[in-house]
C-alpha cells in the first residue's frame, strides 16, 4: 500500500468511526425514553397529597390521574397525607426512594414560605426536590364586602380604622398575604386565624364578620359572582383572568423600593402555586421522562376543558422556570430581606 492509499484508508476509517460514534450518541436518548416508557408499564405510582380528600389539591390531583396514568401506562394512586399544613407529606416525600413511583402534588408556597421561616416542621429543602413543573398558579385578590364604604386600597388608607382579615394559620396565603398587604399599605390591621379554610374564610367577609380577605382570583371570582364581595385590588403584577379591569396593588400604591420588593417576593412565592415534585435524586433519564409526561398530560385538550369547566385551571410552567421561581423566593433572598419577611410574618 502507498502513502496516499494508506492515508486515504485512515481518514475514510476515522470518518467512519466519528458517524458510528455520532450515531450511538443520538441513539442513547431514544434508547433511555423507551427504557422508561417500559419501566412504568403497569406499575403503580402514588400521588401524594398533603391535605384531606375534598380539598382543592386533592381535586386537582384527582383530575389530573387518570390523564397522568394514560401517559405512563401506569395505576395512578392518589394518597392523602395531611398533617401540618401540609409539611407532614413534604417531610415523606423528601426522605422517599427516588425510583419515580411516588410523586406529589405540593402546595409550593406554604412549603416554601415554611422554609423562609425557618419552619421546624418543615425538615427540607425545596430547591433540591425533582422539580417535574407547575401545575397551576393564580393571582391573588384583596376581597371586602359589597357594602363596605371603601372600594379602593386609598380609601382604607385614608379611613385609618382597624381592618379585620380572616385566615385559617399563620402561613396559609390569606394570613401572610394580608400581613404583607398591611405592612406596605400600613393599614391598621388584625389578622384573625383559625377559620378551617378559605371558604370559611371567605364566608366571614360575606357575613360582614370580617372585614377583608386574600384569596386566589379563582376563589375570589365565586364570591364576587354570586354578588356578596367586591374586589378591591389585584395583588400579583400578572392581571387576573376573571378582574382584567380591577386594578393592581402595584398601580393603587405608591411603593418604596423595599416595599415593591416585598410585594414581588410574595408574588414569586405565591407563583410556586401548585407544583409537581418527586423525591430528590431522581436518576436523569427517568427525571427526562416523568418531566416530558407531566409538560404532555398539562397540554391535553380534554383536560384543560375539564379543568376550566370546574375552575380548576391548568397554568403551565416547565420545570426549569419553576425551579427559577424556587430559587428566587428561597436561595436569592439576602439575610435582611429574609429577617424582614420573618418579622412581618410574625407580628400578628
Amino acid at each position: 500500500m502507498t502513502k496516499n492509499n494508506f492515508l486515504a484508508t485512515k481518514r475514510t476509517w476515522l470518518a467512519c468511526a466519528a458517524g458510528l460514534a455520532l450515531g450511538s450518541l443520538a441513539a442513547a436518548p431514544a434508547q433511555a425514553q423507551t427504557d422508561e416508557a417500559a419501566f412504568y408499564k403497569g406499575k403503580t405510582i402514588r400521588v401524594i397529597v398533603g391535605f384531606s380528600p375534598g380539598g382543592g389539591y386533592d381535586a386537582y390531583a384527582r383530575m389530573l390521574a387518570p390523564y397522568m396514568g394514560q401517559r405512563l401506562g401506569a395505576n395512578i394512586v392518589v394518597e392523602n397525607m395531611p398533617g401540618a399544613g401540609s409539611m407532614t407529606a413534604m417531610n415523606a416525600v423528601y426522605a422517599a426512594e427516588p425510583d419515580g413511583l411516588r410523586l406529589m402534588l405540593a402546595n409550593g408556597t406554604a412549603a416554601g414560605l415554611s422554609q423562609i421561616m425557618d419552619s421546624p416542621a418543615a425538615r427540607f429543602d425545596l430547591a433540591n426536590y425533582s422539580h417535574l413543573g407547575t401545575v397551576s398558579a393564580s393571582p391573588w385578590v384583596w376581597l371586602v364586602h359589597k357594602d363596605t364604604k371603601e372600594k379602593t386600597p386609598a380609601d382604607f388608607i385614608k379611613s385609618g380604622r382597624l381592618i379585620n382579615w380572616s385566615a385559617t394559620g399563620p402561613i396559609d396565603g390569606l394570613s401572610d398575604g394580608a400581613q404583607i398587604t398591611c405592612a406596605i399599605t400600613k393599614l391598621n390591621c388584625k389578622i384573625v386565624m383559625g377559620y378551617k379554610g378559605s371558604n370559611d374564610a371567605g364566608l366571614a367577609v360575606t357575613r360582614k364578620e370580617m372585614d377583608s380577605v386574600f384569596v386566589s382570583d379563582t376563589s375570589a371570582n365565586n364570591y364576587v359572582r354570586s354578588n356578596d364581595l367586591h374586589a378591591v385590588a389585584n395583588m400579583s403584577r400578572t392581571r387576573s383572568r376573571f378582574f382584567p379591569d380591577v386594578p393592581t396593588i402595584y398601580d393603587a400604591v405608591k411603593m418604596t423600593p423595599e416595599d415593591e420588593w416585598l410585594m414581588d417576593f410574595h408574588g414569586t412565592v405565591q407563583d410556586l402555586g401548585r407544583i409537581m415534585i418527586a423525591p430528590p435524586k431522581l436518576a436523569p433519564a427517568r427525571l427526562a421522562h416523568l418531566r416530558a409526561m407531566i409538560k404532555d398530560t398539562l397540554a391535553d385538550p380534554q383536560l384543560r376543558s375539564e379543568g376550566e369547566k370546574t375552575q380548576r385551571y391548568i397554568d403551565y410552567i416547565d420545570a426549569d422556570k419553576t425551579m427559577q421561581n424556587v430559587r428566587r423566593a428561597i436561595s436569592d433572598i439576602t439575610p435582611a430581606q429574609k429577617k424582614r419577611v420573618q418579622t412581618i410574618l410574625t407580628t400578628q
